[in-house]
C-alpha cells in the first residue's frame, strides 16, 4: 500500500531546501508527499532575500483539508518562523495527529546565527517537542535547546538525554556541522545508536537537514523502526551529498542531489 507523508515547512524558492526539498525526498524513497506551507522565502544559493509567513488561517485551513481526506503516515516540521506559528501546527498535530512525527527544530543556521526569538524556542520547547517521535537538532541548535555546550562526542550525548527531557521519544544528534567527521548519535531512553558518516568535501550541502528529516519520515512511515530509519536515512542523505559535491546547482552553497541513485534500484539500499 501506498504510504503517505506530510511536510509542514517553508517553501524554498530555488528548490533546495524546506518543502521542496521534502517533495523531492519523498518521491525520491517512494512515498506519497502532501505539504502545508508555513512561510514563503526569496533565495537561492547564495542567500535568503525575503521571507513571508503565511497566515495561520491558512496554515490551519491547509492542515484539515489534508487530514480529512489523506490521512498521512509520518509527519515532518521544518521551518516554523514564529511563536504564533509553532503553536498553530502544535495544536492541530495534539488533536488530529497519530502518526509518526519528526520535529527539525530549524532555529539556528549553519553560521551560527539565531533564526528563531526566544518566544518561539520556547513554543518548541513546550508544545512540539513533547509530541515528536523523534526531534533532529544539529549541533548548534541541541546547545539552544539543551543549554549546554557541545564541544564532544560525550557532550552531543549529554544533550541528547537534555532534549529527551523534553517529552519526545527519542533524538538524533547531528554531527555534521564537527569540523572532522559527521558522526550522529541517536538516543530513545535506553540505548544511543552511533552512525558514523565521512565528511565530504563540499559546500553543496544546502538542505542537508530537510532532507535528512523528510527522509527519515519516509522510512517510518514504511514501517521501519526511529533506528533502523536513522541509518536508512543517512545513506541516503550521504549520497545525495557525495553526488552534488560534482554536480554543482547554482553560484553559491548548492543543493544536495536528492535522485543521486536514479537508474539504479534503490530498493538495495535497504
Amino acid at each position: 500500500m501506498l504510504k503517505k507523508c506530510l511536510t509542514i515547512a517553508g517553501s524554498d524558492s530555488s528548490g533546495g531546501a524546506g518543502i521542496q526539498a521534502d517533495l523531492k525526498t519523498f518521491s525520491a524513497l517512494g512515498v506519497y508527499g502532501m505539504s502545508c506551507i508555513c512561510a514563503l522565502t526569496a533565495q537561492n544559493t547564495l542567500g535568503v532575500n525575503m521571507v513571508e509567513n503565511v497566515s495561520l488561517a491558512m496554515i490551519r485551513a491547509q492542515l484539515m483539508a489534508i487530514y480529512e481526506d489523506i490521512v498521512p503516515d509520518a509527519v515532518k516540521t521544518g521551518m516554523l518562523s514564529c511563536r504564533e506559528t509553532v503553536e498553530t501546527v502544535a495544536d492541530f498535530l495534539e488533536k488530529n495527529n497519530r502518526a509518526s512525527l519528526v520535529v527539525d527544530p530549524v532555529m539556528v543556521a549553519t553560521t551560527g546565527a539565531r533564526l528563531l526569538d526566544e518566544e518561539a524556542v520556547i513554543s518548541y520547547k513546550e508544545r512540539l517537542i513533547p509530541l515528536a517521535t523523534l526531534v533532529t537538532p544539529n549541533i548548534p541548535e541541541a546547545e539552544v535547546l539543551s543549554g549546554l555546550s557541545i564541544g564532544s562526542e560525550e557532550d552531543m550525548k549529554q544533550a541528547a538525554g537534555k532534549i529527551l527531557a523534553l517529552g519526545p521519544k527519542a533524538v538524533l544528534i547531528k554531527g555534521g556541522h564537527k569540523v572532522h567527521d559527521a558522526t550522529d548519535f541517536l538516543y530513545d531512553g535506553e540505548t544511543f545508536h552511533v552512525f558514523r558518516g565521512e565528511k565530504i568535501d563540499t559546500e553543496n550541502t544546502h538542505g542537508t537537514g530537510c532532507t535528512l528529516s523528510s527522509a527519515l519520515a519516509a522510512y517510518m512511515a514504511q514501517g521501519y523502526s526511529t533506528a533502523r530509519a536513522a541509518a536508512l536515512a543517512k545513506k541516503y542523505l550521504t549520497g545525495a551529498i557525495r553526488k552534488a559535491a560534482v554536480e554543482k546547482v547554482g553560484h553559491g552553497h548548492g543543493p544536495v542531489s536528492h535522485f543521486w541513485f536514479y537508474g539504479n534500484d534503490w530498493g538495495k539500499m535497504k
